[in-house]
């Protein structure tokens, strides 16, 4: 039984970028879940420590090698067991988060899922990159770009039925239309699904079509464009937060991360090198 640990911490919120999304982040030494089910997709990635969980008859461990996966209205339960320790994030999709993935994913119907035990590390680093970009104030096209490559690979990778997911085409031309289109929004931005329907797509093949041709999401090919046109602006002597709303970022905070994290050297040190 749960006991009132006050070192049990726990934040739940939803995000209304991706309609149907729910968080929650747990970080429990004494908790216990009465046996429960949810009407939602739940995927949950241990950061430390673990427990043990029962679902089908079966007991099993949740560790940090592991994701694990429960279908709609599926019971489980669980507890502590031999961990002092449970820290973990998971990942809620509902109902209306379901019909936006089959969307974006080009299926009719979603998977089930046999096992609730996937281990695939990489998937593992997916969803924990998805939880920590909804924890943060990573930008609405990253968050959505996470969320349909993370469901889309384990759907396919793991799911049992919910139809063919295609992937994407090798097409250089809808490459090349796409990357367009990204320079002529790339102050307002575009959605996944309005870049998609644009070259005839969804937003899975969306994402695989530029890391084929590219080796970056959309996301990213749309950063590296407003830091081109940023540093051209700069270069011309414009004042750092003029640039960067010009150039398609949130402000200059923003524009200030991204340069740094990509050249190593902060706006106004590049801004300096150019006008003294």
């Amino acid at each position: 039984m749960a006991r009132n640990d006050p070192h049990n911490r726990t934040r739940y919120w939803r995000d209304p970028a991706l309609p149907g999304f729910s968080l929650l982040a747990a970080d429990f030494t004494t908790h216990d879940y009465a046996p429960h089910s949810h009407d939602a997709f739940v995927v949950a990635v241990t950061e430390a420590g673990g427990a043990e969980f029962r679902s089908r008859g079966r007991t099993e461990e949740a560790q940090v090698q592991r994701l694990l996966v429960f279908n709609p209205a599926e019971p489980h339960s669980g507890r502590m067991g031999r961990s002092r320790r449970w820290r973990y994030r998971s990942v809620y999709a509902d109902t209306q988060a379901i019909a936006g993935l089959q969307a974006a994913l080009g299926i009719e119907a979603t998977p089930y899922f046999l096992s609730n035990v996937v281990e695939d590390p990489a998937l593992i680093g997916t969803f924990l990159d998805l939880h920590r970009a909804l924890d943060g104030e990573a930008d609405a096209l990253r968050r959505h770009e996470l969320a349909v490559a993370g469901f889309g690979a384990l759907f396919r990778r793991h799911g049992t039925g919910g139809g063919r997911i295609a992937r994407a085409p090798r097409d250089r031309a809808l490459l090349d239309r796409a990357v367009g289109l990204l320079w002529d929004h790339h102050v307002e931005g575009l959605t996944l699904g309005d870049l998609g329907e644009a070259v005839g797509l969804t937003a899975f093949q969306l994402i695989g079509l530029f890391k084929r041709g590219t080796g970056m999401t959309p996301h990213a090919y749309l950063t590296q464009i407003r830091l081109r046109v940023a540093t051209d602006l700069l270069r011309g002597g414009t004042a750092l937060a003029e640039a960067a709303v010009a150039a398609g970022f949130y402000d200059q905070s923003a524009l200030q991360n991204h340069f740094k994290r990509a050249h190593g050297i902060t706006p106004l040190q590049y801004m300096r090198a150019y006008l003294t």
